[in-house]
């Protein structure tokens, strides 16, 4: 299985694999929460509330710090997308790995050239990736989205790759079509 020709080089400058970082999407959002939750419970210590606005005061705000900070801190931003010479991966911070994608096992990559974003189709929900951006949206962003999307392309076989204008003008999946026993496709029952 040939690929589409093009090494980019995104190696790391010791040589190693290039690493992209998953990023909070709603970081600003986040902020926010902890910052206004902070200042409720601010306000209920320096004025003094009482009664129901104290309560509502140390809820809401120790809610919004809460949850500011547990979005913040999850565990989902110490992934990184792995771009190796034979596969696609997605490690955690100890190098644990989450997904192994071996470039000739991608049943179909989904480009979109005028926004850098991409579908990687491993056959199974748990072994595909979604490159973010527009028209394409996800709870996180990836670092570096177009020179990720661009080690890709470069990397994953020739016909399995589709491009697009956007990410959901894609065609149907060709695996939504039911095999005979011989590999062949089938009729759908309608």
């Amino acid at each position: 299985m040939g690929t589409r020709g093009r090494q980019s080089g995104a190696l790391s400058s010791v040589g190693g694999p290039a690493r992209f970082r998953f990023q909070p999407r709603f970081r600003g959002l986040a902020v926010c929460a902890a910052a206004v939750g902070a200042g409720l419970l601010a306000a209920a210590a320096i004025f003094g509330l009482g009664g129901a606005s104290l309560g509502f005061a140390l809820t809401a705000g120790g809610l919004g710090v809460v949850l500011g900070a547990l979005y913040l801190s999850s565990p989902a931003w110490r992934l990184s997308v792995v771009v190796r010479d034979d596969a696609l991966e997605v490690e955690g911070r100890a190098g644990e790995r989450r997904l192994r994608l071996p470039w000739p096992e991608i049943e179909r990559v989904v480009a979109s050239p005028d926004t850098k974003t991409c579908f990687v189709d491993g056959g199974a929900a748990e072994r595909s990736l979604l490159v973010p951006g527009p028209g394409a949206s996800a709870p996180y962003h990836l670092e570096r989205r177009e020179a990720l999307y661009d080690e890709i392309l470069a990397r994953a076989p020739a016909h399995a790759v589709e491009e697009v204008g956007l990410l959901k003008d894609a065609s149907p999946r060709a695996r939504e079509q039911p095999l005979e026993e011989n590999g062949e496709p089938g009729e759908r029952d309608e």
